[in-house]
């Protein structure tokens, strides 16, 4: 979701049950009259940058550039690096990363520590309104397809994004290494995402000099008297979570229970 001037306001209702309807009856009753209080000072989000500088000696990508351009596998794996810091980030950021604004309404523990489809689905009794996808640690996706075949339910697979994912309900589940494991345990969030259904919104800046994608650039700095080209590579995001009920997170998912089939 594109910003302006690098921060995101997020608007909050203050209280819901203030709102006053009524319902018709017959007669000519006068109507309720009501309002939408907002915060006054509502969350503002800053975009965070993730740069780095990419130096290749003129003499190399002018001699070594055949088959493979010297410049442009430089700066493809610089950006893999880059954009795989920005989900790290995305996920575990103390100030905008999705780990960090989950409420405490939104969090529930396992019943005995395996992900079963019990948990799963309290986990869904918290993000009802059109989920997205689950994310969890591949170790967690693992887990989970364990439990639910244990159970004789083994999850569906779907096709999404050009790859091949297991469901619950219906319901991706994104595998990311990002999400933490420590002592054998992970967690499992719930995302419902875009900005007409109140979910969790990526932010970016729009308009950027050298822009290679949404939020990424690319600019060339010049070269210095070492004949040493620079190249600066930056990307800016952050996420908002526009409601609270937009995620939930299931923790205490233990990963390594395995079970003996006959």
């Amino acid at each position: 979701m594109p910003v302006e001037a690098g921060i995101y306001r997020v608007n909050r209702v203050v209280n819901h049950e203030k709102v006053a309807v009524q319902v018709g009856e017959a007669g000519e009753e006068p109507l309720t009259t009501t309002f939408v209080d907002y915060a006054t000072n509502p969350r503002e989000i800053t975009l965070r940058s993730i740069s780095s500088i990419v130096d290749i000696h003129t003499r190399v990508s002018d001699l070594y550039s055949s088959p493979h351009d010297q410049v442009a596998e430089q700066l493809r794996l610089t950006i893999e690096t880059v954009k795989e810091r920005q989900e790290h980030e995305l996920i575990n950021n103390e100030e905008y990363g999705l780990l960090s604004q989950v409420t405490p309404e939104q969090r529930i523990s396992t019943l005995s520590g395996p992900p079963t489809p019990d948990d799963l689905d309290s986990l869904i009794t918290k993000v009802w309104k059109t989920p997205s996808f689950f994310l969890t640690h591949p170790e967690g996706v693992a887990a989970f397809g364990r439990e639910a075949t244990r159970r004789g339910v083994p999850p569906v697979v779907t096709d999404l994004f050009g790859g091949r994912f297991l469901t619950w309900r219906g319901i991706p589940i994104i595998p990311s290494d990002k999400v933490p494991v420590e002592n054998g345990e992970t967690t499992f969030l719930l995302v419902r995402t875009g900005e007409e259904r109140q979910g969790v919104v990526g932010l970016f800046q729009p308009g950027l000099v050298g822009e290679q994608s949404p939020g990424l650039s690319v600019r060339f700095s010049g070269i210095d008297k070492s004949a040493i080209a620079s190249y600066l590579v930056s990307l800016y995001s952050a996420l908002a979570v526009l409601t609270d009920d937009s995620l939930a997170v299931l923790d205490g998912v233990k990963v390594g229970v395995f079970h003996e089939y006959e």
